[in-house]
């Protein structure tokens, strides 16, 4: 099962972000055809250092076409256009595999 992840580096306003968050861009993802699951958390740093990044989401699909079905949705052109409205601190993308060798 792929997982599209997404992680934000601290924004200029965490308030802002976390309201735009919240009541525009969630809304929109959760729109994304075939999504399976979708999980946020704001991760917490190793050893007493503070983490890298503000807010983690984690969304899961079925297959890779699926994922790739959202991306080129109405929802998946939407939420790439709103990252710009409120990620202020940038933003990393990638996908991970279940079982991939290491």
């Amino acid at each position: 099962m792929p997982r599209l992840i997404v992680l934000y580096n601290t924004p200029e306003d965490t308030d802002a972000f976390d309201a735009h968050y919240r009541d525009v861009h969630m809304p929109i993802v959760q729109g994304y055809p075939k999504l399976r699951d979708l999980k946020t958390c704001k991760p917490d740093g190793v050893g007493g250092r503070p983490s890298p990044y503000y807010l983690m989401a984690e969304m899961t699909f079925d297959s890779d076409a699926d994922l790739q079905e959202a991306l080129q949705s109405e929802a998946g052109t939407a939420s790439a256009r709103d990252l710009r409205n409120f990620a202020t601190g940038g933003v990393a993308l990638f996908v991970a595999r279940d079982g991939a060798d290491a």
